[in-house]
This record gives structure tokens, sequence and C-alpha cells, in this order.
């Protein structure tokens, strides 16, 4: 017979029968069956599935056949020559950042274009370099520097062979051990991400709110932009480290000021007095512009040309790019002796750069209708790490600003990516030498002013607030964690203060009691709408959030706080009285009074006789939330009121089932109510095949 039948003893007037649904039969496959099948098919080699396999991996090959050369070729080549145009300056600025020479931003930006047409699935998304990784590469090269021996003085002046690692690396200079540091966190970085494609972890991402990623990426902003004030004004001062860099750095840079380079200072004053306005312009009229006008371009080149024939450096002191070189350097192997120092680090930068490029990839595919695979985007942004970090790069990851400019200007594909490496590989081969005299504060000023977005996060706390206090205080939190004290430090902050929200959610979750609008079968809280009726001897309550170990006492106690009625205490209560009565008896001699042996010790009876829990909000039963459930109908029914539960889901009442609710034996049949009206009509049932329940005690 189908669950939830109760057969009514008798004619008309008896127990109300609920709604009956058959379920459907669950043939549950035994775990060792399911994994072998899983492996079966993981394992299986055909034709078939090596060229699925292949198309997956690489999917320009699922694309590139279907190319539209009418329709997205323009569009795909304007982009990409724009985009390339904007990066090379760029990539130049924020190789400052992670503490490298210039030329190794262009060959990040370079060999991860390339990499990502191949591997990624997203049309859009821009993948090259990031100001918030570029710091955390930076921080830990600096680390690593200092720990070698490389040192810079109070001039700025960099001294010292590395004590540490001579023995491994004899002719190395700073700079030379600076990039073996950016690489090798970058292949560890890559490894860790193609790992957690592997393992199929792509669903990460989704445990990283955006209020948690905006607040992290506003908070590193402020480290970036404290960072890069130094080349702003001129002045020579070793990168701080540790804990409250943000703070040392304003000490350092206050106390300093008259050590301030002019012709830098005025530079970078003119830099911002050109490049904040036309960026603005770029942004206000862009659906006019067919593409936004490269002006970091413009400033680069006039800088250039005025530091060279102004002889800025010999005359003024002013800190310059110095040479870069033109091609490309012998692939060389990351250094295996420095991986257990940097691993915890290369996992958040591994992390960070994953859920920012899945991120925008989500965001972008959603607008344009199609679909995008989080495992693949981890392969994909894994190797456009692990590949280039043999050919000195450092880390990678999609990049908001240049994604803009890219849909903006009509990109279509990532074949757009490709015409993007092939001007760099342009400037790389041809162009380079002559940022010889570009100054080190105008490639400060083009990473300031492209933090306009990040900093503006700030105008939006009022808004964010007013929407939702617990994401503006997770934001706040990340926000100031990351700038104040430390960088990984605030992204595990919010990573923790987001899960706590969601747990604090379920600690705080009530339960509301129920009632009846007018004669339709709809149940909604007394507390929140006007004109709802309560059902006499049915009492009717919603909890609203899943009963587990975490909230199963709370629980509890919120249904007995509003129902009126705590047994616990009422059984305490009890024994006390009786232990009473017996003391008075024994030092009296009087028999007990019928008032006392009747054991109605409340001075009322309660309104109810049955007690409905609304369990559409319980999402899920622990083996605790069903040992809740026991105690609750067992304490309720020892005072004489039954305990009923409507609208549980198939998941709630498996568990049930297996924790062992129902159980014929002890006369706790198997009921099963897929609506609170149900249950409701069953309790009045009740009352009237019993008469007036008595629940007075």
């Amino acid at each position: 017979e189908p669950h939830g039948v109760e057969k009514a003893p008798g004619p008309e007037g008896d127990l109300h029968v609920p709604l009956i649904l058959e379920e459907r039969g669950k043939e549950e496959e035994p775990l060792k069956v399911v994994l072998g099948r899983k492996l079966k098919k993981r394992c299986s080699w055909s034709p078939a599935r090596a060229a699925a396999l292949l198309l997956d991996s690489v999917p320009i090959l699922k694309w590139l056949p279907q190319y539209r050369i009418k329709d997205w070729l323009l569009g795909d080549v304007m982009s990409g020559v724009i985009v390339g145009i904007l990066l090379a300056p760029q990539s130049i600025a924020y190789s400052l950042l992670a503490a490298q020479d210039p030329i190794y931003g262009l060959y990040t930006s370079f060999f991860s274009c390339i990499i990502y047409t191949f591997m990624g699935t997203s049309r859009h998304i821009s993948v090259g370099i990031f100001g918030v990784l570029c710091l955390l590469v930076g921080q830990v090269v600096e680390r690593e520097l200092a720990v070698a021996g490389y040192v810079t003085d109070v001039q700025g002046n960099r001294t010292g062979l590395g004590s540490l690692e001579n023995g491994t690396f004899p002719d190395c200079d700073r700079s030379c051990y600076a990039i073996i540091v950016g690489s090798t966190v970058t292949f560890t970085a890559g490894v860790y991400q193609v790992l957690m494609g592997l393992l199929q972890v792509g669903f990460v991402s989704v445990f990283l709110s955006d209020s948690l990623l905006s607040g992290f990426a506003t908070g590193a902003s402020l480290t970036i932009l404290t960072s890069q004030l130094k080349y702003l004004l001129g002045l020579k001062l070793p990168r701080t480290q540790g804990w409250g860099s943000l703070i040392k750095t304003w000490i350092g840079l206050l106390g300093s000021l008259d050590q301030t380079n002019m012709c830098d200072l005025i530079t970078s004053v003119l830099c911002l007095l050109v490049l904040v306005p036309t960026k603005e312009l770029n942004e206000r009229f862009k659906s006019k512009l067919k593409a936004p006008i490269p002006f970091e371009l413009f400033v680069v080149i006039a800088t250039t040309l005025a530091s060279h024939f102004g002889h800025f450096k010999e005359q003024y002191g002013s800190e310059v790019s110095g040479h870069i070189p033109t091609g490309f350097m012998p692939p060389q192997l990351p250094a295996w002796s420095l991986i257990p120092r940097i691993a915890l680090d290369a996992f958040s930068i591994a992390i960070v750069g994953f859920a920012i490029t899945v991120s925008l990839s989500e965001m972008f595919a959603k607008k344009h209708g199609y679909v995008v695979d989080p495992n693949q985007e981890m392969y994909a942004i894994g190797f456009c790490n692990i590949i280039p970090s043999f050919f000195r790069c450092f880390v990678t990851s999609a990049a908001l600003t240049k994604t803009l400019v890219k849909e903006s200007t009509g990109c279509q594909t990532q074949l757009s990516s490709l015409v993007t490496a092939l001007v760099l590989l342009l400037i790389l081969l041809v162009i380079a030498p002559f940022f010889y005299s570009l100054q080190k504060c105008v490639l400060a000023v083009i990473i300031m002013v492209n933090l306009r977005g990040a900093l503006r996060k700030f105008c939006d706390v009022p808004r964010m607030w007013r929407a939702n206090r617990v994401d503006a205080g997770v934001w706040l939190l990340t926000m100031a964690t990351s700038a104040l004290v430390n960088t990984e430090l605030g992204l595990l902050l919010g990573v923790l203060a987001s899960a706590f929200c969601v747990l604090a959610r379920t600690q705080r979750a009530q339960t509301l009691q129920l009632g009846q609008s007018g004669d339709r079968d709809v149940f909604k809280e007394l507390t929140a709408y006007k004109g709802l009726q309560t059902l006499p001897g049915v009492a009717a309550f919603r909890y609203e959030a899943p009963i587990y170990y975490a909230n199963q006492t709370l629980f509890k106690k919120s249904l007995y706080r509003n129902t009126g009625l705590d047994p616990v205490k009422e059984r305490a209560r009890r024994k006390r009285l009786e232990r009473g009565k017996k003391q008075e008896e024994e030092r009296k001699g009087a028999e007990q009074s019928p008032e006392a042996s009747s054991g109605n010790f409340l001075p009322h009876a309660l309104p109810f006789h049955t007690l409905i829990i609304d369990c559409g909000p319980v999402l899920f039963l622990d083996t605790a939330g069903v040992a809740a459930l026991k105690e609750v109908r067992k304490d309720f029914q020892e005072f004489g009121v039954q305990l009923l539960l409507a609208q549980c889901n198939t998941s709630t009442i498996d568990s049930l089932r297996r924790g062992g609710y129902y159980d014929p034996e002890t006369g706790n049949v198997e009921r099963i109510f897929h609506t609170v009206g149900d249950a409701v009509r069953y309790g009045q049932s009740l009352l009237s095949q019993n008469g007036d329940c008595d629940t007075s005690f």
C-alpha cells in the first residue's frame, strides 16, 4: 500500500484521509557499482571517445571550422589590434608591480593570448596581466629577493648577490633571480589550477561571492595605488613586506617627501591631467566611438621622446625603463628548490586567478547567450601559466578592462587574441628597444589610472548597505583586511566571513506561527500578514531553515518558546512539585490529594491538541535533525499533543525513514501530508473523532 495511506476506521466523520501520491520506485545502486561505471566511462578508449576528448580539451577545433569569415573577421581583427596597442604599455607598466623587468610583461601577454585562444571556452575575455595578481606575485618576489640577500639600500640601489641561492644560481643578478622566483610561482599556480581541473572542482568558484571578489579587488587596488606613489614622486624606497605594508609604505612616503624628484612629479601630474579626463571621455562616448582612442599609447610615445631628448635620466636623475631586449630568451626550468617556500602563496594566487577568469567568462557568456565550461577554464588558465613559466613569464588571468574593450570593438571569437599576439610580437621583435627612455613614473600613472573602476566601488557602499547589509559587511571586511593587514589574509577572511554568514542565517531562523486566509488553502505567517485566522485545536508553525547538527538545539528552543510550552522545563517543574508533595505528606502524614494525583500542574490547558510543522523550507535533515524531531514528538506526546510534518520534500522524507522517525511498532505510523491544509484537516478530524481532547496537565 502506498506511503501516506491511513484507512478511516469507520463511517463519515472519521479520520480525514490525506492526499495520496504514489511514489516512483527507487533502485539505489551499490557504491561499488556506481564508482565502477564512472571509472569505466572515464577510462574507456575508442576513436569517438578520443575525438570527443580532443575537442573538449582544445575548443578551437570546435568553433574554427564554423568560423564565419564575412561576419566575424573584421571585428576580430579590429578588436585584436586595438587590444594589442593598449596592452603593450600596460604590460610594461604592470611588470613594475610584479617586481620584474618590462620585457617579461610583454612575454607574459604574448604567450597567454596564444594559449587561451586554443584552450579557452569564452569567446570574449582577454587573458593577460591583471593588477591584483601582479601585486601578489611582486610581494612573493620581493620577499624571496630579501631572503636570498638581494637588497635595496636607502638610495634605492640594488646591491648584493644572494647568499642563499648562490650555489644554485652563481651568475644570477637581481633581475635574473626576480624572474626565476616569478616564473616558479607561476608554474606552481598553474599546476594547482590544472590539478583542480582534473579533480573537477570548477564549482568552487561559486563560493567566492561577488561582494567578496569586489572587496578583495578594491583592497588590493589600494595597496597597488600606494605602492606606485613612490614612482609618481620619484622616491627610491624599497618595497615594504609583511602585514600592514600599506601603512608602512605611507609612513615611508611621508618621511621622504623632501627627496621628491621634481622631474618625475611634474611628468606624473601632466600624465594624470591627460589620462584621467581622456579615459572618462572614452568611457562616456564608448557607444559612439567605433574603438576607444589609445591615449595611453600617445602618452607613452610623447613622454619617451621628451625623456630621450631632454636627457631626464642624466640631468634630473629620473628612473627609466632601461634596455628592453628584442626577441625571445631560451626557455628555462623553474627553480624546484623554491617551490616549498612559495607553494602556499601560489595556491592563493591560483584561486584568485581562476575565480576572476571564471566569473568574467560566465558574465560575458550569459550576456551573449552561450555556455562556458568552468573546468575547461581551469585547464586553460592553468596552461596559460604553466607553459609561459618556462619562457620567463608571470601569472595571468582574465582582465576586465581589456575584455570590455574587446567586446566594444566587435570581438566575436578568440581569433582576436591571435591578432593581439601578432601586435605584441611586432613590438617584441622591433619596437621594444625604443622604450629605453620611458620613465617609470609614467608607467605608475598608467597603473593608477586603470584602478579607477575598482576604487569607484567606494561610491557604491551606501547602495550595497541598503540592498544587503550582510554582503556589504563582507565587502568592507575583505577590503579593509586586504588593504590594511595582508592581501592573502583578506581573501581568507572574506571566504570565512561569507561561509559564516551563510551558517549564521541558519542559526537565526525562527519558528513562525501560521494562519489561514479565509477558507482558502493558504497558510502564511501571522506576523507578516493581516486578516489571517488561527484554527481551533490545531497550531501550525514553519521553520525557515534546514535542521542539522549546528541549529537543532536552536530549532527546539524556538519551537518551545513560540508554542508556549517547554516540555523539558515543565517536566522538571512537575518533578519538583511531586517531590514537594511527598515531603509535605510525610511531614503531615496526610494522604495525597486528588488534585495532586491527577498530575495537573499547569494553571491552564493548551489551546491545541495537534502541532503541525511546515517543513517546506527544510531543505535537508541530518542525523541530529531527525533526532531533534523525534525528541520534539516524544515531548509533546507526553502532554497529549500530536506532531504532524507537512510539505516535506523527498530528501527530507528519505532522511526521516532512514533515521527511524517512522516506526509502526511504537505507534508512529508514517503519514505524509503534501500540504499544510491537508495536515490541518487531518488534525481537526482527530478532534471530531475523539471529542474534546484534554490537553491540560
